[in-house]
């Protein structure tokens, strides 16, 4: 009598255990339009799948996906930029409004870049740049509004710092913005424009970061993975993936420009990356289930 109790136990505990899974089913993912942040969730996606996980991945502002956080609509965020976020960190997740999982990614750079012959114009400095005022048209090129780097921007530009108070910052797209650019380099025209690392521009154009803005952007950076407050023990299975979960510069890298060169979709340069370096998947699965409790292992090498 005492066995069946046992094993009744067992059986009530496992079933529960399902039962948390399948409510953890459909994770919630959210994409600001950044290729890098388009790759590591290309990534978490095809992993999630094979495991037996429906990820849902949407597109929203930097702004949106901290206020989706803290309000339970958005349970997973890849692309936690610091310290370039650091205004979202002070106000979301110090506070425990949104919890820093895990570090995923270290050694960034996000900062204002320019040409390489503007950068042998003279300009190496935030404080180069309004002595080239007339040939910058007074203008920097940002990102999409509300992204964190364009509010550090127009701090700079409401407080005048570098003599940049007369300057605008223009706000678009990161393709939009990397247009213009390749418009300017084609004419070598003076711009200025938010860059970073790992990126395929720092392939595709002959660019030099700007030193002096340390205080708004930091001199490196690490990228984190945020989830909305008490996920990881709702969903502990998918918590230990994504605290699992790591990246290197050249990997991202490395899927970017095969989705830029070979006009690939993310989920087709993840899959290939992840085909091309298996053993990657040792380190990302290790203590994973599926979904219906397996190894996750071997049911996502099956996907390849």
């Amino acid at each position: 009598m005492q066995k069946l109790t046992v094993v009744l136990s067992l059986v009530v505990l496992s079933s529960a255990q399902v039962y948390a899974d399948t409510r953890c089913e459909t994770v919630k993912m959210a994409d600001p339009g950044w290729s890098d942040i388009a790759a590591t969730n290309a990534i978490t996606s095809f992993l999630l799948t094979g495991m037996g996980y429906q990820p849902k991945v949407d597109t929203l502002a930097v702004p949106i996906t901290f206020g989706g956080l803290k309000d339970g609509q958005v349970d997973v965020f890849l692309g936690n930029w610091m310290p370039a976020q650091q205004g979202f960190y002070d106000k979301f997740v110090a506070n425990g409004d949104v919890v820093q999982l895990a570090k995923n990614l270290e050694g960034t750079e996000f900062t204002l870049a320019v040409p390489d012959y503007v950068w042998e114009a003279g300009v190496h400095d935030f404080a180069d740049l309004n002595k080239f005022a007339d040939k910058f048209d007074k203008k920097i090129y940002g990102i999409g509004s509300g992204a964190p780097a364009n509010i550090s921007l127009q701090e700079i530009i409401k407080k005048n710092d570098f003599d940049l108070g007369q300057w605008k910052l223009i706000e678009s797209s990161e393709q939009a913005m990397l247009a213009e650019v390749s418009r300017a380099v084609k004419k070598q025209r003076f711009i200025t424009f938010l860059g970073w690392t790992p990126h395929p521009m720092n392939v595709q154009l002959k660019m030099r970061y700007l030193k002096g803005g340390e205080q708004y952007f930091g001199a490196t950076g690490s990228v984190y993975t945020l989830t909305r407050k008490g996920y990881a023990q709702a969903c502990p299975n998918v918590g230990k993936l994504l605290t699992n979960l790591s990246f290197t510069q050249a990997m991202e890298n490395s899927i970017m420009a095969d989705v830029a060169n070979n006009k690939v979709s993310n989920a087709q340069a993840a899959k290939a990356w992840i085909k091309a370096n298996p053993a990657v998947l040792d380190q990302w699965l290790e203590g994973v289930k599926t979904l219906d409790g397996q190894e996750a292992l071997p049911a996502v090498k099956a996907k390849l």
